[in-house]
């Protein structure tokens, strides 16, 4: 049994079993991230306190105790405090700084009985989407090293595919969960904002912000988000037979790299061939509204969030010293203008978040008119770019710039605040697609449902080369 390739599910069941003990998986996950310590997917891992973590949790399942994380190690992204490892949120001002408490999120998971495995790389402050960071270096992609992993989280998508860690929570903010679960071909669930708690999260937004697992089925994703919320509801199986799911436009189909558009295209046939019915839904309002709410939000709430955040964590660094010790030169000129002339105006701010609640409103009447479960869209339009194109990437002969390219379809629902998974849908070029299914506000456990009945009609993908 190789141990590093179980999911979290199958490894509880093999720890509940007794089939395998916790030092084992820990002592193969420690020899694994040895060696592939050139993925850079972990800025922060401690191989004796995982030990030591593994051989309590082994005492504990010996002495009956059962937990729906018990032995289990998952590993956080650097902006999620965990006690006993450092939390810098990718940027050097925090670098080597120890929070005193734990997250609530990081808290949950060892009240469940999970190991933290270590923190993982990330874009700095969570503010791009390639995970070259200027502090930290760059995070890279387990099935191509010369490509990225997507971001922000992408030491969370790293570790999970390059078989580091079975888990790993991200936090998403326009599609940092999901598009770096999509380039490196496993699963991600962005929640419902206000589902998870965020604190001890170092923000950008708190309006828009969520942690969220990337795991390597929906069922471990499930398993998490039960934990992770504190709302484990069954999930329910469902038939894809006579399912309405909603193909979203104008947009999201539109102007995929040739092999994602193939990809994705198979991924819909199959579907149909379930029984699934495919709806067009028209969403005409959708890019302007999204437009309005998005980086206006973002921007004022860093200063605001962030500035709040580094008060309650005590880490003797003010916002202006965070900003001007900003490594990455992409982030750099997002975020430094925003201490001074470059600020949102509270008026832009306000209307911002009225666009945001047009946005809400425009998804909740297209779910009720259409009959539709869930929309349906590649995640991403385009396979993991090489590492270094952190300011524009071609995308069919056309230079576009990298931010926008990679989250166009994951940010309007994200700025909507509605639950959104990715799932690994085949291989284009040797590389990741993700297919992406939005869900109605609060449907969480109804959209994993069906996303496990997506999953399983889906070809599996092999195991990534760095897996191996």
């Amino acid at each position: 049994m190789n141990l590093t390739q179980l999911g979290v599910a199958q490894l509880r069941r093999e720890l509940r079993s007794g089939v395998v003990r916790s030092i084992d998986v820990a002592d193969a996950l420690i020899a694994r991230t040895e060696a592939h310590a050139a993925l850079n997917g972990y800025v922060a891992f401690d191989p004796e306190g995982l030990r030591a973590q593994a051989r309590a949790a082994d005492a504990r399942i010996a002495a009956g105790e059962d937990l729906p994380l018990l032995g289990v190690p998952v590993a956080l992204k650097d902006n999620i405090d965990a006690v006993g490892l450092p939390s810098s949120a990718g940027t050097g001002a925090l670098r080597g700084l120890h929070p005193a408490q734990d997250a609530e999120v990081a808290q949950r998971l060892r009240q469940a009985g999970a190991l933290i495995a270590g923190k993982a790389n990330m874009h700095e402050l969570a503010m791009g989407i390639t995970t070259n960071n200027g502090v930290t270096g760059a995070a890279r992609n387990p099935w191509d090293a010369s490509r990225i992993p997507g971001g922000s989280s992408g030491g969370s998508g790293v570790v999970v595919a390059a078989g580091l860690v079975p888990a790993s929570i991200g936090t998403d903010t326009g599609g940092s969960v999901r598009v770096p679960a999509a380039l490196c071909g496993v699963v991600g669930l962005r929640p419902t904002t206000g589902r998870v708690a965020g604190r001890g999260i170092a923000p950008i937004s708190r309006t828009r912000d969520t942690a969220g697992p990337l795991a390597r089925s929906v069922e471990d994703c499930a398993l998490l988000d039960g934990v992770l919320s504190g709302h484990a509801q069954p999930l329910v199986p469902v038939s894809l037979q006579g399912v309405r799911l909603g193909l979203p436009g104008p947009g999201f189909w539109d102007g995929l790299e040739p092999g994602v558009h193939s990809v994705v295209q198979e991924a819909i046939e199959r579907l149909r061939s379930a029984g699934a019915q495919l709806i067009e839904v028209p969403l005409p309002a959708l890019a302007g509204l999204n437009e309005a709410a998005g980086f206006p939000i973002a921007l004022y709430e860093f200063v605001r969030d962030m500035g709040d955040y580094l008060q309650y964590a005590q880490r003797g660094v003010s916002l202006r010293q965070l900003v001007d010790a900003i490594g990455s030169p992409d982030v750099a000129a997002i975020v430094q203008p925003l201490l001074g002339e470059g600020a949102v105006p509270e008026a832009v701010y306000a209307q911002a978040l009225q666009a945001r609640r047009g946005l809400q409103a425009v998804y909740a009447e297209a779910f009720a008119a259409h009959g539709v479960r869930a929309l349906l869209f590649p995640t991403t339009a385009l396979t993991a770019a090489p590492v270094g194109r952190d300011i524009t990437v071609q995308l069919n002969g056309e230079e576009l710039p990298t931010f926008a390219a990679f989250i166009r379809n994951t940010d309007p629902g994200s700025n909507a605040g509605i639950p959104g998974v990715t799932l690994p849908a085949g291989l284009a070029g040797g590389l990741p697609v993700g297919l992406g299914l939005d869900g109605p506000a609060g449907s969480d456990r109804g959209l994993l449902a069906l996303a496990a009945a997506v999953e399983a009609v889906l070809p599996a993908l092999p195991s990534a080369p760095w897996m191996r």
